[in-house]
């Protein structure tokens, strides 16, 4: 890691009083851990910081210590701009609207824009809270027991419990280190992965109901309707796709999430080291890494489905 880009965002949160923190919009674990553990390190040295989410924190991830401090919009003056996990700043949503610069970014998206003054931007870290977990010790900043909850809970849920292909044995270190420092691995990975609410489990048996197969690709669908037959509150999938990826013929699994009625957000997931879903993700303006990526598509359930569907199947042949 560049020690002159530490050094320069060291100088920069030294001459900083109030700080705003972001990051991308349908904020999933990686990028909420990235907000709280940075926020939280930032608030015990003393700073005055706004966490702020366009779309605030999933039910499902109040989990994470500090959840209930994220707003999803800024209400007072800042002068230092971070943004996290994040590989554009179109990403970001509406929180940037009006903020003419962006003091610092930190990601871990091999297709990250450097849209900031100071970018640390690591491809082949398995999450931007890995990449947390080297800086924030790096600027002058403490690792207590909540900041090692928030960065590991976030590489669980960006490695679906460490088992994605990018893992590494230093990551694994890091955890254990974490674990060392307070975080409590067992609480994180069955609130992360295993605990569901009754009402994400009949969301996700919509979407089982209508799996379809060809060809090495598996995906399905789940609508507004099915989202409000079951009560669910979200506008993401509860993990559905990342169950569908385990079926043993899916060489891509596959999901369409209605939000309304003219934009769909689709999810790509592969185990094959040969195939990369973010090529696919990036034509239809999304984003992502080799093995999971995703994109909000405008159009109808119908047509969306059709025409990723036909697109996605040429990276099988």
């Amino acid at each position: 890691m560049d020690k002159d880009l530490l050094e320069q965002v060291r100088l920069r949160l030294e001459q900083a009083d109030h700080i705003l923190i972001s990051a991308h919009t349908r904020p999933d674990g990686d990028a909420i851990g990235s907000v709280l553990a940075l926020g939280l390190a930032m608030q015990n040295a003393g700073k005055k910081v706004q966490m702020v989410l366009a779309d605030g924190v999933p039910a499902a991830l109040r989990f994470f210590p500090g959840s209930e401090q994220v707003a999803n919009k800024h209400k007072d003056q800042f002068d230092m701009v971070v943004i996290l996990d994040s590989s554009s700043l179109d990403r970001v949503g509406n929180v940037v609207d009006e903020i003419n610069k962006i003091d610092v970014s930190i990601d871990h998206h091999p297709d990250n824009t450097h849209f900031a003054e100071i970018n640390i931007v690591q491809p082949k870290a398995v999450s931007t809270t890995e990449v947390l977990a080297r800086v924030i010790p790096e600027i002058g900043l403490e690792i207590t027991p909540n900041v090692a909850s928030n960065l590991l809970g976030g590489m669980i849920t960006d490695t679906i419990g460490f088992k994605t292909e990018n893992m590494q044995p230093d990551a694994l270190r890091l955890a254990a280190d974490l674990m060392e420092k307070g975080a409590n691995l067992p609480f994180l990975y069955h609130h992360a992965l295993v605990e569901k609410t009754f009402q994400a489990a009949k969301y996700m048996g919509a979407g089982l109901s209508q799996l379809q197969q060809e060809d090495g690709l598996v995906w399905t669908t789940l609508t507004l309707e099915n989202r409000k037959t079951a009560q669910y509150p979200g506008r993401d999938d509860a993990d559905l796709v990342n169950i569908m990826s385990a079926i043993d013929t899916a060489d891509v699994a596959l999901i369409f999430v209605e939000q309304n009625e003219h934009t769909v957000k689709v999810s790509w997931r592969t185990r094959s080291p040969e195939i990369d879903v973010s090529v696919v993700a990036h034509e239809f303006g999304g984003g992502g890494h080799r093995a999971a990526a995703g994109a909000m598509i405008e159009g109808s359930l119908q047509d969306v489905q059709m025409e990723v569907v036909k697109r996605t199947k040429v990276l099988l042949l």
